[in-house]
């Protein structure tokens, strides 16, 4: 699974052959969770409130890459990095 960002010490994956909804995933510490593209953690373990408030801010700067990126994966096309958070 691709890394596409990383910021924060947290890594931002996207699989290939992705299943509906779209979504990707955040890694933090060990820690691990699938979010929408809303912002959204769908499921997972990630219990910091400030590391998924960052990663929310991220996913609303960089929503239509993440929408490419995850048409992209979806039809084997190579994703592409997305700039982290500053």
């Amino acid at each position: 699974m691709p890394t596409i960002s990383r910021f924060f010490g947290i890594d931002i994956r996207i699989y290939y052959k992705y299943h509906p909804p779209p979504h990707f995933h955040a890694e933090y510490q060990g820690q691990r969770g699938t979010f929408d593209f809303n912002g959204n953690m769908l499921k997972g373990n990630i219990r910091s409130r400030v590391a998924k408030r960052i990663v929310r801010e991220w996913e609303i700067l960089h929503r239509e890459e993440l929408e490419e990126n995850w048409h992209n994966a979806r039809h084997d096309i190579p994703v592409f990095r997305i700039p982290p958070l500053d």
